[in-house]
């Protein structure tokens, strides 16, 4: 793959994430019943930021933690029986506290066919009944397969199918950048 552009610095990532926790405290009421929730893999890193962006906003620690979609997916492989065929054993979920009633913000890195988070609403109804799901996105780049909007975004970025999006991460200093590629 080529890379196309770099669409967003590490202090461009932060700034959004930031700009998103204040949305998320406005729609809330503040952030006493808001639990966040990374899609393993790309949404984990971008949870975390934003529930320490939100116990710092709202002077509270807002609980964080991880949901595997892995077994949710409708685009698995089948096997001759009918049975999917998973890639890997669901053992990263962790949700931290009781859902019940609680205002479930799903965090993804990027929004695209909707499938993801499809799978992200049934893999959480397995935890129980939240109050609410609110989906959270660094980039949404279009292209929908079905009714899915993200009720908070960092950043559209209209792309083609022939591009990909990658949130990529420096384990060297921990930056975040966004940058299309063409496949």
């Amino acid at each position: 793959m080529k890379k196309k552009a770099e669409l967003m610095t590490t202090e461009e990532v932060l700034r959004a994430l930031k700009r998103m926790a204040h949305q998320v405290t406005e729609r809330n009421n503040g952030a006493e019943d808001v639990v966040v929730l990374g899609i393993v893999n790309g949404g984990v890193p971008m949870a975390k930021q934003l529930s320490a962006f939100l116990s710092s906003i709202e002077n509270t620690e807002v609980p964080c933690g991880t949901l595997d979609i892995g077994h949710y997916r409708d685009d698995l492989k089948v096997a001759e029986d009918g049975t999917k065929i998973f890639a890997k054993e669901s053992s990263d979920t962790f949700i931290p506290c009781d859902i019940n009633g609680k205002n479930v913000v799903l965090v993804d890195d990027v929004l695209y066919t909707g499938r993801t988070a499809r799978a992200a609403f049934d893999a959480l109804s397995q935890h129980g009944r939240a109050g609410t799901i609110q989906l959270a996105v660094l980039v949404d780049r279009g292209h929908r397969e079905l009714p899915i909007r993200a009720d908070y975004v960092g950043k559209n970025v209209p792309t083609s199918h022939s591009e990909v999006v990658r949130v990529e991460f420096s384990p060297e200093d921990g930056g975040v950048t966004v940058s299309i590629y063409d496949k």
